[in-house]
C-alpha cells in the first residue's frame, strides 16, 4: 500500500483498470445524456428517427471521447514516471474538457452552418463539463471507497498476522535461518548448551527437546516483550508456564505444571525482575 504526498493525487486514480472503468463510464453517461437533453443542438444534427439519431448519436460520442481516450493513455504512462500533483490533474481535466468541446462545437458548426462558433463553443464547454464531471465525481467517490475498503481489508490482515505471530515463538540460528516456531503455549524454557541452545516444548504432549546453534543471549534479543525471560545465565522460561516460584535453602527455583520437566532455578541477577514479572504474569 503506496503512501502519498498530500500535494499530489492518489495513484489509483490512474491505474489501468479505473482508468479502464472512466471511459467506459463516461462514455456510457454521454451517450444516455445526448439521447435525453440533446445538447450541443444535436437535434438539428441529422432530421432523421430517435432510433436513427442513437444510432448516428451513438458514434459521434464515442469519436468525442477519444479524447478522453487518449488523454488517460498519456496519464498512465505518465504516472508510472512521476506524480500527479492536484493542480496538474485539474488543468489535465480542462484541457479534456477544451478539447472535447472544439470537437463538439466543430461538428456543430459544420452540420449547422448557421450556428454562431463562440455561441457553440460556450455551449459546448458548458455540455462537455457536464459529460465529463459527473461521471468524473462519481468515479473518484468509488475508486476513494474502495480504496478505503481496501486499506481496512489490509489493515485487519495484518492485525491479524500479528496477532497470529505472537502465538508463535519463531527460533533462528546464528545464520538467521528460521530452525523451529513453537506454540506460545508449547514452549517451555530454553537452555544454554556451550555454542548451542535447547529448546524444550511440548510436542502431542511429550516434552521434546531441539538443539539451535545460537547464543542464549541472542534468543534472549529475539523474545524481547514476550513472556519468555530469562532468570539465569543459562535459562530463559516462558512464564505461561510458570506455576509455583518456590525459596529453598539452595536458591530460588520455577516450577513448571509439566511432568518430567526439572524446576529452574533462579540467580540472584535475576530474582527480584523474575518474581515481579510472574506476578504481573499471574494478574
Amino acid at each position: 500500500m503506496e503512501t502519498r504526498s498530500n500535494n499530489n493525487i492518489p495513484v489509483y486514480i490512474y491505474t489501468k483498470d479505473n482508468i479502464i472503468r472512466l471511459i467506459l463510464l463516461t462514455a456510457a453517461f454521454a451517450l444516455v445524456f445526448i439521447n435525453l437533453y440533446k445538447p450541443f443542438s444535436s437535434e438539428s444534427w441529422y432530421n432523421v428517427s430517435e432510433f436513427k439519431f442513437f444510432l448516428f448519436s451513438s458514434l459521434i460520442i464515442l469519436t468525442g471521447v477519444l479524447v478522453v481516450v487518449i488523454s488517460r493513455i498519456i496519464m498512465y504512462y505518465y504516472g508510472k514516471k512521476r506524480r500527479i500533483p492536484y493542480t496538474s490533474y485539474a488543468i489535465w481535466i480542462l484541457l479534456e474538457i477544451f478539447f472535447m468541446a472544439m470537437f463538439y462545437t466543430i461538428y456543430t458548426v459544420i452540420l449547422n452552418p448557421k450556428r454562431e462558433y463562440l455561441a457553440a463553443f460556450k455551449e459546448s464547454v458548458i455540455n462537455t463539463s457536464l459529460v465529463l464531471l459527473l461521471p468524473y465525481a462519481a468515479l473518484h467517490l468509488y475508486f476513494s471507497y474502495r480504496e478505503k475498503e481496501q486499506q481496512l481489508r489490509l489493515l485487519a490482515e495484518d492485525r491479524a498476522e500479528a496477532a497470529a505471530q505472537q502465538n508463535v515463538y519463531s527460533f533462528y540460528d546464528e545464520k538467521n535461518e528460521l530452525r523451529l516456531s513453537v506454540k506460545r503455549e508449547n514452549l517451555l524454557y530454553i537452555e544454554s548448551a556451550d555454542n548451542y541452545v535447547l529448546i524444550w516444548y511440548l510436542n502431542k504432549g511429550v516434552v521434546t527437546k531441539f538443539m539451535l546453534r545460537n547464543s542464549l543471549k541472542a534468543i534472549e534479543e529475539s523474545l524481547t516483550d514476550t513472556n519468555v525471560q530469562r532468570c539465569h545465565r543459562s535459562y530463559m522460561v516462558n512464564f505461561d508456564q510458570v506455576k509455583v516460584i518456590q525459596r529453598r535453602k539452595d536458591g530460588i527455583y520455577m516450577e513448571l505444571g509439566v511432568d518430567r520437566v526439572p524446576d529452574i532455578p533462579i540467580s540472584k541477577t535475576y530474582s527480584e525482575k523474575v518474581i515481579q514479572w510472574f506476578v504481573n504474569c499471574s494478574c
